[in-house]
Order: C-alpha cells, then structure tokens, then sequence
C-alpha cells in the first residue's frame, strides 16, 4: 500500500486546487512526475497554476473547473477525466471553507455549504473513484481532515464537526481497502497558513504562533505518509503531542476550556 508510480495515463485529482494546500499539492505531486487534474471553481488561477506546473515539472496538468457544492457538476468529473483519456490513480479531497462563531449566530446557508463541501463532496468522490483504485489493486486518497475534528469545537461547531466526519469516513475505508493495496490517509493538521480563513473572523487566529505550519511541508508530511501507508498524518511534533490531551481529555474539563480559549 502506497502512493501509486506515476504513469502518463492517470493523475492526481486535487480538489481545492486555485490556492493554499491544493495548489502546494499539485506542485509536489507533479514535482514527483504525477500528472495533475486541477478541480475549483476559480479557473483563471487553476490555468496558472496548471502551467506552472508543466513548465517547471514536465508533466501533464488539466484543468476541471467545477463547483463541487453542485451534486451534477460533482457527478460529471469521471466522465469528463475519461475524455482526456486519464484515470485517477490518487484522489486529494482538500476543497473547502470555515465557518467561525457562535453556532447560534451563524448563516444558515453558509453552515450548509460547509457541510456539503467538506462532508458531501469527499463522500461522492470517494464514491465514483474509490471502486476503480480496488479493481485495479492501487490507489491512494488523501482527505484533508483537522485536528479540529477530533474534539467538540464551540465558536466553530459546524467545521469541527465536518472535519470529524472526514476524519472517521477515512479511518473506517482505510480498514476496508488496505487488503486491496489501497491507502486512504486522513491529513491531520493544525493550523495552517493559507487563505482559508482570510475571509472570516475565525477563532483559529488566536492559536499560539508554534502551532502553525506553512503549506509546503504539511503536504510533504501528507505525501510521505501516503507512501508509507499510514492511515493518519499530523503533522509537526508539538502538534502530535497536543492530539491525546484534546483528542480523550474528559469532555466537562475540555469543552469549557475550548469554549473560553475560541470565544
């Protein structure tokens, strides 16, 4: 079980790809001769992004521009792969946003789409690629989850709650398909500093300035453990060390501590 061999006729399929951890992980993919299919919804950044990275790497890079919040576009994707004459030997479901706040006070439509994105969408790629990769006895799919997701996250219920969902679909299909030599590899990071929460007010900025990782080597720790098989990446030490403690820490002691530290 690994990261498959590059070949001319597959790609990664990144999902999120037009900024922040998708865009990094076309570029370490196709720096390790994986051609790369594109997915967003900004297709003026995804062509930039897709020429960058032949130029520097030499390898194919297609673009799908794609709202993956719409279950026909979602539907679409396969059979707009099979066009091109590509399969997806490697599936990198990291598209997504983050609500912040109290639950009580957040839009409706925004909380919705969160969970469409972060828990419907990874479930009907998983879905339409997933059976090829065990047919074929290789494949690999990195879901980007959160140390969010493994605890209850007041002042940012919804994405918690999406990234603990991700989190657990990945644990369980990984004991499924492993005898087939497939990996599925939930990436676990802390904060990371990208664009995904330029936009909102979001609790996460409070964090300590040690618990945030650039983009570039949370993805070199997701690819490295996706070519070791390993079902969970966290990455960075002092991360990994915090996960026990928020992870079993008695629910009365750490939701009221949680709750104060991202109110």
């Amino acid at each position: 079980m690994s990261l498959p061999a590059p070949d001319p006729s597959a790609v990664a399929l990144v999902t999120g790809a037009s900024s922040g951890l998708g865009a990094e992980f076309a570029r370490q993919l196709g720096a390790a001769g994986h051609g790369v299919a594109l997915v967003a919804r900004r297709a003026e950044r995804l062509e930039q992004l897709a020429a960058e990275v032949r130029e520097a790497h030499g390898v194919r890079a297609e673009v799908l521009e794609c709202d993956l919040t719409d279950p026909p576009a979602r539907a679409g994707l396969p059979g707009r792969l099979d066009a091109l004459g590509l399969r997806a030997d490697v599936l990198v479901n990291n598209a997504g946003f983050a609500t912040g706040g109290p639950f009580h006070e957040s839009d409706l439509d925004q909380e919705l789409q969160q969970v469409r994105l972060l828990c419907e969408a990874p479930v009907d790629l998983m879905g339409r690629f997933l059976p090829a990769m065990v047919a074929r006895g290789a494949g690999c799919v990195i879901n980007v989850a959160s140390t969010a997701g493994m605890q209850p996250l007041p002042n940012s219920a919804g994405y918690g709650a999406a990234k603990a969902h991700l989190l657990s679909l990945s644990e369980a299909v990984h004991a499924e398909v492993r005898k087939h030599a497939v990996t599925i590899t939930a990436l676990c990071p802390g904060p990371v500093r990208t664009e995904l929460f330029d936009k909102t007010d979001h609790p996460v900025e409070m964090a300590p300035g040690f618990a945030w990782k650039d983009s570039d080597e949370v993805v070199a720790a997701a690819l490295d453990g996706a070519r070791r098989g390993k079902r969970v990446v966290v990455p960075g030490a002092v991360i990994r060390a915090a996960v026990p403690v928020s992870r079993f820490a008695p629910r009365a002691v750490s939701l009221p501590l949680f709750e104060r530290f991202f109110r």
